[in-house]
């Protein structure tokens, strides 16, 4: 029996970029001013990824995409059975369906990161109702789906700031 890959491309870039900018209403700003990007969901919680984004700090940063990377594993293994298909978006690059528990249990690097470190990266299930959206002019991750909200934001919350709770500024 073959192992699943853990990463499998998504040929068709629109297959899952138009569902996704009709549901979050997608908006891609380069002013760090002008934030969401999307529509944040009811629930959300958006968290400041600054701390780990000031030049000249390679190692913050480099510690900050580790940690980040390590929590948001652990809370899609934990959360989404084992069989369970996520898609990764990265803005204008190829997509995947991902399978958390594949990545968790083998040594393969992320072929796209949950910290947004140049493109928009989203997380999410197939049907849009749960996954994570980073914004890398903003420096922030959106959590949104209320099992991936329970088991990610509380952590986050001890090691980064909270921006918005359900699209609204705290």
């Amino acid at each position: 029996m073959k192992e699943a890959l853990a990463w499998e491309p998504i040929p068709d870039y629109e297959e899952w970029w138009t569902p996704f900018d009709d549901r979050f209403a997608f908006k891609p700003k380069y002013e760090p001013a002008r934030p969401p990007g999307i529509t944040e969901p009811a629930g959300s919680v958006t968290f400041s990824l600054a701390p780990f984004c000031q030049t000249g700090i390679e190692s913050r940063f480099a510690a900050g995409v580790s940690a980040l990377n390590a929590e948001v594993l652990r809370a899609l293994v934990q959360v989404f059975p084992e069989d369970e298909l996520l898609v990764v978006l990265d803005w204008q690059h190829l997509g995947y369906r991902f399978r958390p528990h594949a990545h968790a249990a083998g040594d393969e690097a992320w072929r796209v990161s949950p910290f947004p470190d140049g493109d928009y990266y989203i997380f999410l299930t197939e049907d849009l109702g749960s996954g994570t959206f980073g914004h890398p002019w903003e420096q922030s991750l959106c959590v949104f789906g209320a099992a991936l909200v329970d088991a990610l934001a509380p952590t986050l919350a001890t090691w980064l700031s909270v921006l918005r709770r359900g699209g609204s500024p705290v």
